[in-house]
């Protein structure tokens, strides 16, 4: 897609596909661990081309020194390395990341010359600019700043946490660090439920000379819709509270659409672009053409508000600015702090009913919660640090280092999909179902990214479960088994009241049930007995449904429906039978001894009957289904029963099955089965869980890595690739990648 006018200079003239650009340097590590290459060098970049696609040179190299001879750029230390990833390269960087509508990205390597994007490809443009000794530097962004030639500050490296993306520049004798934190915030309701990101910047000194720095940075008004024709209206406020003092800038559609999207974007609510106070900021709303080159000539922008709103984004860009004059820069770092957030009022429907956003239940308003949002930086920085430390230092126990990269790349995915509200004073999760359906808290979606709630927020697996058991017991679900989601499109839990809906009977029955004993098994006995004796008679329901049909599953559609639907499945099958074993666990905890009993004898005899079924003909591995001899597929659905501890799997099969999948690996992966080259990552990390201490598992998460540091497909991190060509196959920034905690999950 591009914008109506390509004459008119603007924040962005293209808008990336949702495939991504293509990648300029690839195939930098395989399997070595080692990092990849980043941008080498000091750039210049003349008159910067405002797309995205013509940001980034065409031969697709990186961008080469100020010097002839490609050297160091200023400040930095003689044989300075280029550019660095650590720990992985990633096919897209997180920004802001913090639910369904606030999610931007970086698709490339580097974020100077190339715009950032919402996850489906459309352009958020911010831009940054670091005004160094009265020389201008770009740092974040590709504007065209009426054809200024901006050098462009050399990227050093590149960090990814699992809360946060912190990049390294230098140039012009100083070190510039932007740091891109969206808290997790585990066990603490209050600070999860605000949508709301911190951007850091950190300035010194590296070569022992003082510098007069100052920091410029925007964004633009496409954060606030899908379709640049929207017209927005905008306002400037000082706000106090928290102990801290902010300007915010905020903006929103001028004819709000709620409860509607736009290309997956919020067709209501405001976006709110925050500045803690401190000496020398100063603050401009108006057309990009006008207030860049104001800040690039002067150094401090007007502290004035366009007055010509409302106005379509596209029609002269308007551009929301802080720059931040530091003064004189030595070797103790200078800081500056914004915040972006996307606020929305109601967040969601359910049958009808708008449900207010959970941050209201903390705060009258916006204002008041973006206040304690920054007085609480340090305090946040302080907490997620703890919780990136003990998920690399875990992660690395459980799987080693790559797999440790994969879970810092994958926890804000994971809960970025979801946010939390308020339903009669009690707090519900929602989660949306991204890049493919856009359901409502579809079941076989949570299935999938439940690692991560397991391992992180056992509770926030509790709250995702709310709304899902609510609708069955008492929304007007008619049918025995599980629905498959609340709602054809989000944010809207409209339901199926009529049963007319993408039917998955045993697939969502066991993945109900499965959840819930992973929930209960990491909760306290109170809240477990509770949670097992509110909702015991539904889920006995839905037990007793896969009772019934589990062992040889008819002509069902499964999770997996881009395979085609498929009678007699092995791996659906097991999912069942486990599900009937976790219905004995909930029994358990709520009292029901004799069901306890009954339910756990019946997943035996039936795991029993399952080998001899699904054993193939050739005695090597199990089938893909009953009646297909010769066939096979990673049987993923055998890491609930790792989960759970139930020991319903014979190890001998599970033996037999990790042998196997190595005689059918390829380069970057493990094919989902027989049928096609492609997988998809987060079955492969349960795959790996389920067959821990195999060589195989230890391949499956090198080999995705692998795919995840390498691939041309710039796009946030897809769960659905080739495991021959390293591409997308579809899908992407899905929160179903909560499934890369599938390892940890079993270390309690």
């Amino acid at each position: 897609m591009s914008h109506a006018d390509d004459s008119v200079a603007r924040p962005n003239d293209a808008e990336p596909s949702v495939q991504g650009a293509a990648l300029s340097r690839r195939g930098l590590m395989r399997w070595s661990g080692l990092a990849g290459i980043g941008v080498a060098g000091a750039a210049l970049l003349p008159g910067l081309a405002t797309s995205a696609a013509a940001a980034e040179p065409a031969t697709g190299t990186a961008l080469t020194g100020t010097g002839p001879t490609g050297s160091a750029p200023d400040g930095a230390p003689s044989g300075a390395l280029p550019g660095s990833f650590d720990p992985i390269r990633p096919p897209a960087v997180p920004l802001a990341v913090r639910s369904p509508y606030l999610s931007t990205w970086t698709t490339a390597d580097n974020t100077t010359g190339t715009w950032s994007s919402f996850w489906t490809g459309r352009t958020t443009a911010m831009t940054g600019i670091a005004r160094i000794d009265g020389v201008p530097f770009l740092f974040l962004g590709a504007p065209d700043i009426n054809g200024t030639v901006l050098r462009g500050m050399a990227q050093r490296s590149l960090t990814v946490t699992a809360t946060r993306s912190q990049y390294v520049f230098v140039g012009g004798g100083v070190e510039l660090t932007v740091t891109f934190l969206s808290p997790v915030e585990p066990g603490d309701l209050r600070r999860q439920s605000m949508p709301l990101s911190y951007v850091t910047a950190e300035v010194r000194s590296t070569d022992g000379a003082t510098h007069d720095v100052g920091l410029y940075v925007d964004i633009s008004g496409e954060w606030a819709s899908g379709d640049s024709g929207t017209q927005i209206r905008w306002n400037q406020e000082q706000v106090n509270g928290s102990g801290t003092s902010l300007t915010s800038l905020s903006y929103t559609p001028d004819t709000p659409a709620v409860l509607s999207e736009n290309g997956d974007m919020a067709s209501w609510g405001t976006v709110v672009w925050s500045a803690t106070s401190r000496p020398g900021l100063t603050w401009q709303i108006g057309a990009d053409t006008v207030v860049r080159p104001a800040v690039v000539a002067n150094g401090k922008l007007a502290n004035t508000s366009d007055s010509d709103q409302p106005r379509a984004i596209g029609d002269n860009w308007p551009v929301f600015a802080f720059h931040f004059d530091l003064g004189q820069v030595g070797r103790t770092a200078q800081t500056a702090v914004v915040s972006v957030g996307h606020v929305r009022e109601p967040a969601v429907s359910y049958l009808g009913t708008p449900l207010p956003p959970l941050w209201r239940s903390y705060w009258n308003d916006w204002e008041s919660m973006v206040a304690f949002f920054h007085g609480d930086v340090e305090g946040a920085q302080n907490r997620t640090a703890a919780l990136d430390r003990k998920i690399q230092q875990e992660a690395t126990v459980a799987g080693g280092p790559q797999y440790a990269a994969l879970c810092a790349l994958a926890l804000r995915q994971a809960f970025g999909g979801t946010e939390l509200v308020s339903r009669n004073g009690e707090p519900w999760a929602f989660l949306k179902e991204i890049s493919s359906d856009g359901n409502v808290s579809t079941i076989d979606v949570t299935y999938p990214a439940m690692p991560a709630f397991v391992y992180t927020d056992p509770a926030y697996l509790g709250l995702l479960l709310a709304p899902m058991l609510e609708y069955a017991e008492h929304g007007g679900w008619p049918k025995t088994f599980a629905e498959h989601d609340l709602g054809s499109s989000y944010p809207n839990a409209n339901g199926h009241n009529d049963g007319n809906e993408e039917d998955m009977p045993v697939e969502e029955s066991a993945n109900m049930l499965i959840m819930s004993a992973a929930y209960l098994s990491r909760t306290d006995a109170a809240t477990a007995r509770s949670f097992a004796t509110g909702h015991y008679a539904i889920l006995k329901q839905w037990a007793d449904y896969l009772t019934a049909n589990a062992l040889d599953p008819g002509n069902q559609n499964q999770t997996d429906d881009f395979t085609g639907w498929i009678a007699h499945s092995a791996n659906l099958a097991l999912k069942g039978i486990i599900a009937i074993g976790a219905m004995s666990q909930i029994a358990t905890a709520a009292g029901n001894t004799g069901d306890a009993t009954t339910y756990l004898a019946t997943a035996k005899n039936y795991i029993s009957q399952w080998v001899t079924k699904a054993q193939d003909t050739g005695g090597a591995h199990l089938k893909l289904a009953y009646d297909q001899p010769g066939t096979w597929s990673l049987k993923y659905n055998g890491y609930p029963d790792a989960l759970l501890g139930l020991g319903l799997v014979p190890q001998a099969v599970a033996q037999e099955e990790a042998d196997w999948y190595l005689t059918q690996v390829n380069q970057y992966g493990v094919p989902l089965d027989l049928r096609h080259s492609y997988t998809k990552g987060d079955w492969e990390m349960w795959t790996a869980a389920w067959l821990k201490g195999h060589p195989v598992s230890d391949y499956l998460v090198g080999a995705l890595y692998d795919f995840v540091n390498t691939s041309p497909s710039r796009v946030p991190f897809t769960d659905w690739y080739d495991t021959v060509t390293d591409r997308q196959n579809g899908f992407q920034a899905r929160p179903v990648v909560g499934g890369m905690f599938a390892l940890l999950s079993l270390h309690r």
